[in-house]
């Protein structure tokens, strides 16, 4: 029956109660308040800029919040290994990013990597995913994504060894183009790599059921193909 539905053949009757799906049940970030004065200057005017790791830290709800009020996709609690980023002017929150365990199957990453599917099992974890890049709206600096993007993916390697006992060697994300051309990524030097297919991770259909996006990625290392293929 399910594999019928799913293929588009029938259409079963509306649930008798919702699921009992913790991600669902789970209450959504509480709004929060911080400075909304509008920050214009040039970027050598800023300041010198905090980055403060708040998982399970008291910094983490205003993470969250901003996330949730100010990022189109909002936000989503994450599993598996995953760090979240404050970037701080003086007190103010000037950036937010959001790291986890990369998807597991990505085709053109796999391609740009060309390990086997038992490197890929064995090294999926030296690659991290950065799902959430928010500068709130009221942050007006020119040039600070890319230069944050910079100093982030700097950063990121040592965190995770200090974190989760082992480092990353590669980092990748989505770009909605019909939202955005990814412009601060690739001045911060991310690469193309091609295309999801729009099908999602669970995909039982072979049907585009989601926006197609492009995926970027960058070396955080040197030799990282080479880490990515040997290491185990």
């Amino acid at each position: 029956m399910l594999a019928l539905h799913r293929a588009g053949h029938i259409e079963p009757p509306p649930a008798r109660r919702p699921p009992r799906d913790s991600h669902v049940l789970r209450p959504k970030p509480l709004p929060v308040e911080t400075d909304r004065t509008p920050l214009r200057c040039r970027l050598a005017d800023l300041g010198p800029l905090t980055f403060l790791q708040v998982r399970r830290r008291p910094e983490e709800p205003l993470f969250d919040g901003l996330i949730e009020m100010h990022h189109y996709l909002g936000y989503t609690r994450p599993v598996g290994e995953h760090l979240k980023y404050l970037v701080f002017s003086g007190e103010r929150p000037v950036a937010c990013f959001a790291w986890s365990s990369a998807p597991r199957h990505l085709g053109p990453r796999d391609r740009h990597i060309g390990w086997s599917a038992d490197q890929l099992r064995r090294n999926i974890r030296f690659v991290a995913y950065n799902t959430r890049f928010l500068i709130p709206p009221w942050v007006e600096v020119p040039h600070l994504a890319s230069h944050l993007l910079g100093r982030m993916t700097r950063i990121l390697p040592g965190e995770w060894q200090r974190v989760y006992g082992h480092p990353v060697y590669f980092a990748e994300t989505f770009v909605d183009p019909a939202r955005n051309r990814g412009t601060c990524y690739y001045a911060a030097n991310w690469v193309y790599l091609g295309q999801t297919t729009g099908r999602g991770k669970d995909d039982h259909t072979n049907k585009v059921n989601r926006s197609i996006k492009d995926v970027l990625g960058l070396a955080l290392v040197r030799r990282f193909r080479q880490r990515l293929v040997e290491e185990g």
